[in-house]
This record gives C-alpha cells, structure tokens and sequence, in this order.
C-alpha cells in the first residue's frame, strides 16, 4: 500500500466525524488490493482463494488439496439468479452493439470461412487458434459474470467466527510480523466486497474443523457502510463423511478471455513452489457444447502432488529494535504487558537481552531507568529511544521464523512442471535488510516443455507468484543485466532458460500499490538474488560441460569407427602380403611376427577378426579417456554433498536419506 493511502486510511479512521468504514476504503479504491477491473478481479479472486487454501492446510500439517472451479454464468441465467425477468429489446439502435443487415452479413460471411479454415487445419492436425470474439458483438454495458468455488482439506472456521471473518474488513490476523502469503489481510473479504459491487449476490461458505460432526454452512454478504456482515442463513448441517476444510462460493463479475492465461500461468507457477500440493483447476463455459473439439472451452487440468515433504511453519517473532519506527513503538508499548522499561526493551525486540537493556537504558540519558514505567514515557522520551535504535548495532535476526520452499521442493517442482533438460536449484543463508530476514532460493533451467527460446522469468514472494510488472522487478533486471550468460556456456537468446527466484522474509519490501513486484533499489536482496542464480549457473556449466565433453567423445568415436572398414582392409593387404614374403623365403621374421604371419597364412587372422579387434581397441581407448577426464576434473568440479539420516522415532516407521535435492525413503 502507498503511504498516501495508508494516510488517508489512518486520517478516516482516526476522525470520527468524517469516518468512513474501512470497507468503503477499500470499496473505493479497490485497485489497491488487485480489483483493478473485472478480468483482474476474476484473476485475484482466484489467487486469494487457493492461497487462504493452503494457508489454512499447511497450518495443520495436512497435505493440501485444492479445488478450484469458474463457472461461466450467461446472461439469462444470472437474471433468473437475482429474479430479473429476461425482456426483448424495443429500440434494438438504442443499443452499443446495434449493427445493420449489411454489417450483420458481412460478420456472418467472416465467421463461416474462419471456421471452415479451422475445420481443414483441424483435420490435417495443424495446431488451431481459438478463434476470438468479434469486434462488436458485444455491448460495452454487458458484463460477464462466474461462480467461482474453492473447496480444501484445511482446518475449517469455527461456527460463530465464520461471520466476521467474512463480513468485517480489517478482522483478520495477518498484520503479525511473520512470513505470510497474503499482502493485506483481506483474503476472500475483498472478493465479498466486489461480488457486492458487481452482481450484489452473497457469498457461501461450508466449513468443518477436524473430528467436528457437523458442517457450517453460512450465507452471507457485508453491510459496506456499517463493515459489518449481512447474514442470510447461518446454520449446522450433518457431517457424515467426516470432512474438515471450507468450501467458498462467490458469484463476481469478471472477464475470462482476457485474464485466461494469467489465471493459468498462476497454477502453474503455484504448482512448481508448492509439489507437496494437489491442484485441480475448473473452467467451465455457458457456451453450448461444440462438435469439434478445438472449439471446445471447457478446461480441466489437475496438478499432481508429487511429494509430502512439506516446508515448516512459519513462526511469528518479535521487531528487530533497527526495523521499528515510532508509529510501531508506540503501539507497542500501549499494547505491552510489561510494566518497566527494563521488561519491556528485554520482551518487546529480538536480540535485546538484560545486559544489553541495561547498556541501552543508561546510554539513553538520566531521565531513563531501568524501573521506569514503560507507558509514563513521553512523546520525547519515545522519540529518543527510535534514535538510539536507528544508531546502536545489534546483531542480526536468525532467518529460523522463516519457511522457505526448500531447495528439494523447488528442484522438483522445476523437474514436474517444466520437464527441464537439465537444471540446478540453491538455497542461500538467512540475510537481513532493514532488521527483517530474509532468504532466496533460486533455480535455473535449459529447455522444457513449453518453455519460450531466451529468458523464461517466474517470480515468487512468501512462496506465491509474482505475474504483473516484470519489467521492474529485481529478479527480472538482475537476470537480463548482470548475469553474463556467455560465462556459462548458455546462450541468452538461443537456448530455452528458466529462472526461479523465491524471497521469503518477514517483511517482502513490494513496490506500487498493487505489491506485484519487489523493487531494484534494496542492494541486500539484488546481491543475494544475484549470487543464487551465479551458484545456479556454476552447477549447469559443469553439467553443459560434461555434456560438451560427453558429445566430443561420441563425435571422436564415431569418426574412429567410420575408418575401421578402411583401416581393416589396409592392414590386412599389408600383412596378407608380408605373410606370403615370408613363407616364400627362409625365416625373414621371427618371434610374435612370425606367429601372426602364420595365423595369417591360417586363416586363423581373417579381415573379419581384425575389424573386431579395431572396433575394442577404439572402445577401450574411449573409455579410459572418459575414467580419465572423470578422475581428473569430476571431483573438483561438483563437490560431494551431505547426506543426512533422519532418527527413527515412534511416529515415523522409515528412515529418510535427505539432501537438498532428494529425499530417499527407507520404509
């Protein structure tokens, strides 16, 4: 968010006599939270869904899985959905979409031979392009409505919570300081707001915790004025599966044609950072069904999980003293349950123990002691105290609240999702800027399956994908200006690359007001982004390499072999002839000459067994060349890494060999 909005939320909330609710704020400046236009709407619905979705199974342990299904809604039926009786047009000109019978011809014609062509490259097999939507066919007041429905295995909501945590703005709990997905706590309650903007029609939730007999299920919309929840149905429903998770259903407005890809893109992309998860994606169309199958609209893809090794749990930590600003410290002591200042500076910050307090508190000046009540503090005093935090030295934050993907969730994801030629993937230590940890974690990868020649950027931040404003992005300009590809024997424009980068941090320093990028200015983060994909290329130089010397081998083998025919036949002419000397002659060789001369005489040596013998030798050769260049250089160029044995405890009956790319299951 802009400090201009957090301004004028904080001056609105602040002011009674002007007050505005925040969900108004938001209502007006919907942009804020990515609702910048319907088919952006339908595409950040989407996104706030599956990640409250995993949010809610990862905090539980459980492996997710995720449906999430777009329902194309017609006009018609929206109607009958909000009792509006479909009526005929009386002034067909007084209409955006009016067209004459000329116009009316001439679209048709158009129409007819686009879908002839189709139907010849159909049946040829040449791929066909869906055929897109003509100009003019549809008014600029029309607008396309879906259901949007996502269904999980998470922890559920409790009964009586389930209308606040929809119909109240500003309820929720990510404002902590802990790693999390979201970008400003709002989740499904912005989708709520929208759906109330667009179609006016309530959202629906069905929840059940683990073990719980019944299933929630409440119908509901926000009073937008007041921020408070309009509930239509909230009641207890039999629970014989014993399921436990939430299912939400919104009808919004939106545009799938325009925003088809990004949705898309963005399970797919949700898929390479999260293997440990299931996905089964839904698209379904209003159009009637079609004969041929590339006029089809309908979508289904389902996301395999592919491991259940899953990323810790994020924890919640307390403020770095170097991360705070006033605003914070005073929240903080209004809301401290520390009496003294000594309790406070020791319980309120990491890094800060009774020792260091002390130090602090003395150097701060003799209005200051130890015993001092923490809320008598003054304005001054307050001030005082962020000066001495923004000058003294503390030591850095550990990155141990952080849950980074893993190196060996991401190598996987790469590997499942994109089918790579080759790749490598690395995992640097916790870092820190401004007081806030933070690591990167980045892979790189050659060829694939539709994988464009050239760069191939996929962003992640909190371990979700980053699709818009590229351009500006660190990853984006740190990959195109400041890795020298050449260096790695990887041509930039020719060859088909793949660039990971996953930040995850307590504090993901976005840039605009729609957070989907971060910013090139934070010099910690772009030399960390830097070096993961330098130790990424490394890692594919020794393996493009040993490819490279693999396919010089082969070429010299092959050109060996071409010249064994000749070669047979010129050394037998000349042994076949020296034979015949020989025997005409007395004893003009002796010893191993002699012998072969005379197995030559034999017939015991034929061109065949010499062509044989050739054919070994060159195998031979090739292979201790191959032992040799191996003893020589593989042990340099990729050290061994560490194997570790997890115990063998009560709850697991395997043993795990782990590394940061595999894992081996003794079970």
């Amino acid at each position: 968010m802009s400090p201009h909005c957090i301004i004028k939320l904080l001056w609105k909330l602040l002011n009674p006599e002007t007050l505005e609710s925040p969900a108004e704020f938001f209502a007006e400046n919907k942009n804020i939270a990515g609702f910048d236009n319907p088919g952006k709407s339908l595409y950040t619905t989407v996104r706030e869904l599956v990640e409250n979705s995993l949010d809610s199974a990862e905090s539980i342990s459980e492996l997710p899985v995720v449906e999430i299904t777009i329902e194309e809604i017609g006009k018609s039926k929206f109607n009958s959905m909000i009792g509006l009786v479909d009526r005929e047009r009386v002034d067909a000109q007084l209409y955006d979409d009016y067209e004459t019978a000329k116009a009316r011809e001439k679209r048709l014609a158009k129409e007819a031979r686009a879908q002839e062509m189709q139907a010849k490259n159909a049946a040829l097999g040449k791929k066909v392009k869906e055929q897109s939507s003509t100009k003019g066919m549809k008014g600029r007041g029309e607008a396309s409505f879906y259901r949007v429905t996502c269904k999980d295995n998470g922890k559920g909501m409790p009964h009586d919570d389930i209308p606040n945590m929809f119909g109240r703005v500003l309820s929720g709990t990510k404002y902590g300081l802990k790693q999390t997905r979201g970008k400003f706590g709002l989740g499904a309650k912005m989708a709520l707001i929208w759906s109330k903007m667009s179609t006016g029609l309530p959202i629906e939730i069905s929840s059940s915790m683990k073990a719980q007999s019944y299933i929630s299920f409440c119908r509901l919309d926000i009073d937008i004025h007041r921020n408070i929840p309009h509930i239509h149905l909230h009641e207890k429903r039999n629970n014989d599966d014993w399921w436990h998770g939430a299912e939400i259903q919104v009808v919004i407005e939106g545009n799938w044609t325009t925003y088809r890809s990004k949705i898309l893109h963005y399970m797919r992309q949700m898929a390479v950072i999260t293997p440990y998860a299931q996905f089964l994606f839904r698209f379904i169309s209003d159009a009637p069904e079609c004969y041929f199958h590339f006029c089809s609209k309908n979508v289904t893809i389902q996301f395999a999980r592919r491991t259940d090794v899953m990323p810790p749990v994020p924890l919640e930590t307390k403020h770095h003293p170097s991360s705070v600003d006033l605003l914070l410290i005073k929240r903080l002591i209004a809301e401290t349950s520390k009496q003294n200042l000594l309790q406070f500076l020791q319980h309120e910050f990491v890094n800060i123990g009774k020792s260091l307090a002390e130090r602090l508190i003395g150097e701060l000046g003799p209005e200051f002691s130890p015993k001092m009540v923490v809320k008598s503090l003054s304005d001054q005093q307050i001030v005082r105290i962020n000066q001495l935090f923004r000058q003294a030295k503390f030591d850095d934050p550990t990155g141990d609240c952080l849950s980074p993907a893993g190196e060996y969730n991401l190598h996987l994801g790469i590997i499942k999702e994109l089918h790579p030629d080759m790749v490598a993937t690395y995992s640097g230590s916790a870092q820190v800027f401004e007081g806030h940890p933070f690591i990167v974690e980045a892979g790189v990868s050659v060829g694939g399956k539709d994988v464009k020649q050239g760069l191939n950027i996929f962003r992640f931040a909190n371990r979700i994908p980053l699709l818009f404003e590229q351009g500006a992005d660190v990853v984006t300009r740190t990959a195109l200006k400041r890795i020298n590809w050449g260096s790695y024997k990887i041509n930039q424009t020719q060859d088909r690359i793949g660039v990971f980068v996953s930040v995850v941090s307590t504090k993901i320093p976005f840039k605009g007001t729609g957070k989907e990028y971060i910013g090139d200015d934070i010099t910690e983060i772009a030399t960390a982004v830097k070096s993961a994909i330098q130790q990424c290329c490394i890692q594919l130089k020794s393996k493009i390499m040993k490819k490279m010397q693999a396919r010089e081998q082969q070429e010299r083998k092959r050109n060996l072999s071409r010249y064994i025919p000749d070669a047979t036949n010129a050394v037998y002419d000349v042994l076949k002839h020296m034979s015949q000397s020989h025997a005409s002659k007395r004893k003009r060789y002796s010893g191993e000459e002699a012998e072969i001369l005379s197995k030559i005489t034999a017939n015991l040596i034929t061109k065949e067994t010499l062509k044989e013998k050739l054919a070994e030798h060159v195998e031979k050769v090739d292979y201790e060349m191959a032992m040799e260049y191996a003893t020589q250089s593989g042990v340099t160029e990729e050290p061994r890494e560490d194997i570790f044995i997890q115990t063998l405890d009560p709850e697991n009956k395997f043993i795990e060999f782990q590394s940061p790319i595999f894992v081996f299951r003794l079970v």
